[in-house]
């Protein structure tokens, strides 16, 4: 956290969350709330439990359309820069893919929804300058590439996340996991998908950032809601087994490194046509040198992010990326990258916390069941 007060922005919420008592912190240039009053542990088991409301806004918005008349289409254009089936993505429906780099490392993970006439994109905030300027680049003269910033992002998460939805917005109640709508909150126009990254059933709500404040106090007048923090998203998605770009992934791995071998459909591994293609298949025939893997640590101390992974004879085989306290587990928890003769379910390894061996093991992720809606 290394932003000066003057250089960090706010997003819409910014008022709202210093109102209702949030601690704030720098976090990929924006002042955002890392917790609430309610405290971090209550945070991350209310979600678990009702619904939990994140201010998501610092992401990267952008919509890819063709240019003019005749311009490409912009799902072949991206299918050029990620592995991910993007001509096959159904209307109103989405899907996580991933930015790569020549060497097949990541350049950032993202969501892409088929709206009809152009793409929607949503990509981490401390990527998207980069991101922007990477479809820029890459697409000038096939694609128009607008940055959506006049656009707030909401999140609702949790088992209750439907059933206070539907309230505002009846037919998001019948949506699929991974679907898009267009549709009206109070009279607002929002576009809905039924996504998130807590593991949970849930929402994030695209909106004016006009219109930003008005629906988040809506939704948390709703007796099931809570406002939620960086906090506990951060120990909600580590328990679902899911990554968090620079520190999980980054340009230094790639798909097969980071167990993410389900973004890369039969088709474009057999065609290629994507950066990193022939790194990559041939991971995928030889398989990598390293796997991204879950820690369980025995007993209560967590270990943390740059922990030390040992055999049994003392040698380091790896590095936890992410590591805390998982309130819905019950015990700490983390994710990190293993040799590949080191990564199978069981495997007994020893974390040097703060100096001292830890006895833990390799585990199966996630670690606490994702609860998506299928429908």
């Amino acid at each position: 956290m290394t932003e000066t007060t003057e250089s960090v922005k706010t997003t819409p919420l910014h008022a709202l969350h210093v109102e209702l008592g949030a601690r704030m912190v720098p976090f990929a240039g924006y002042d955002m709330p890392v917790q609430y009053p309610l405290g971090i542990l209550k945070e991350h088991q209310h979600t678990r439990e009702k619904a939990g409301l994140f201010d998501v806004s610092h992401m990267g918005q952008v919509r890819l359309k063709p240019m003019g008349s005749t311009g490409t289409d912009p799902a072949a254009a991206l299918e050029t820069l990620v592995p991910g089936d993007i001509t096959g993505l159904a209307l109103g429906r989405t899907r996580y893919t991933l930015f790569l780099n020549e060497q097949g490392g990541i350049l950032d993970d993202l969501m892409v929804t088929n709206a009809g006439d152009h793409l929607f994109l949503v990509v981490n905030a401390a990527c998207k300058e980069q991101d922007i300027a990477h479809l820029r680049a890459k697409l000038a003269g096939l694609v128009e590439v607008e940055h959506l910033d006049d656009l707030a992002l909401l999140a609702l998460q949790g088992p209750l996340a439907a059933e206070v939805m539907a309230r505002f917005v009846p037919e998001a109640a019948t949506m699929k996991f991974m679907s898009c709508l267009t549709g009206r909150f109070n009279g607002l126009p929002v576009t809905l998908t039924r996504s998130g990254y807590t593991g949970e059933d849930g929402y994030e709500i695209s909106c004016a950032n006009h219109d930003a404040e008005a629906i988040a106090r809506a939704l948390l007048a709703e007796s099931e809601v809570e406002a939620i923090g960086l906090g506990a998203r951060d120990s909600l998605r580590l328990e679902a087994g899911l990554c968090l770009y620079g520190h999980d992934i980054d340009t230094t791995t790639t798909p097969v490194d980071g167990a993410l071998e389900w973004t890369l459909p039969k088709r474009r591994r057999a065609e290629g046509g994507f950066p990193g293609h022939a790194v990559i298949v041939q991971q995928l025939a030889d398989g990598a040198s390293r796997r991204r893997v879950g820690i369980q640590p025995d007993g209560r101390q967590p270990a943390r992010e740059h922990t030390d992974i040992l055999d049994a004879d003392g040698a380091k085989i790896g590095e936890i990326t992410s590591g805390g306290f998982g309130p819905t587990a019950g015990t700490p928890v983390a994710m990190g990258y293993v040799d590949r003769a080191h990564s199978a379910i069981g495997t007994p390894v020893t974390l040097m916390v703060r100096g001292k061996p830890l006895p833990a093991r390799v585990a199966a992720l996630p670690f606490v069941a994702q609860r998506y809606y299928r429908g």
